[in-house]
């Protein structure tokens, strides 16, 4: 990925496959915003103790940074589940409940979520221009919602997966993320290499590390995405607290990076 330093000292990252491409996805930090300790300070949640107010402000300033209009963006009440939106102008400005993707092929129209270790998913059809986002956590990905984005725009736009570009953006990282027994059996249940994508580095009796990363770009070679069209960004949230919030490393007291993705004309 590439970080871009914008003007108003907001900071983004976006993935390099989609240079030249006509869409655009940009990872905010925790730069450029105007909250305190602890959602220092580019902060897109009111539900972690931060204030509308001060929540509405970093809005727009993400919105100045990457011209467009704060007011059009599409979000989700995130569940941690794999329910898709399908959303278009009219959809502008709404928050679409139960949902933790969203797919468009609406040009202009700015898609919304949020993180601070869960892992952003973004979905590029150039054939059909349409367009993916989807928020997956340890649920949302063994419970497969990189796939149902998938399925969700295959539906709704005709898209190919060995067509599709795919951005696997900054999270919580393979080393940093130990999970319990419960979430590795679910992780062997349902993924397609689920010895590959846990770590058991402490002994066999311990508890593995989960590899958010690998797991879903598995769900999307078995769905036929190409691996040579899928960017894993590699960006460790749990290692990088200077930049991107991380929920486990700052134990809960952090806000929320957002991902806002679009098309163009």
């Amino acid at each position: 990925m590439q970080r871009i330093p914008h003007a108003n000292r907001v900071i983004t990252y976006t993935f390099d496959a989609l240079a030249g491409l006509p869409v655009r996805a940009h990872v905010s930090t925790r730069h450029g915003g105007v909250s305190p300790e602890p959602w220092r300070s580019l902060n897109f949640s009111v539900l972690r103790g931060d204030t509308p107010e001060r929540v509405r402000e970093n809005r727009q300033r993400l919105a100045a940074a990457l011209g467009l209009d704060a007011a059009a963006f599409v979000h989700c009440r995130q569940v941690h589940g794999t329910g898709i939106a399908k959303v278009d102008g009219s959809n502008a400005g709404q928050v679409m409940d139960g949902s933790d993707g969203l797919i468009t092929d609406t040009p202009g129209l700015p898609l919304s979520l949020v993180f601070a270790d869960c892992v952003p998913l973004l979905l590029y059809d150039p054939i059909h221009h349409a367009l993916g986002v989807c928020h997956a956590g340890w649920r949302g990905t063994v419970n497969g919602a990189a796939t149902a984005t998938l399925w969700a725009m295959e539906a709704a736009y005709d898209t190919e997966p060995a067509q599709v570009q795919v951005g696997i953006g900054p999270s919580i990282g393979p080393q940093s993320y130990e999970v319990g027994p419960e979430v590795a059996a679910l992780a062997a249940l349902h993924l397609p290499d689920a010895a590959a994508a846990l770590d058991y580095a402490n002994g066999a009796d311990a508890n593995p590390f989960f590899d958010l990363w690998r797991a879903n770009a598995q769900l999307f070679a078995a769905a036929g995405v190409p691996a040579d069209r899928i960017e894993i960004a590699g960006i460790d949230t749990a290692q990088n607290t200077t930049d991107f919030f991380s929920h486990r490393a700052e134990r809960g007291r952090c806000g929320l990076f957002s991902m806002v993705a679009w098309l163009e004309d």
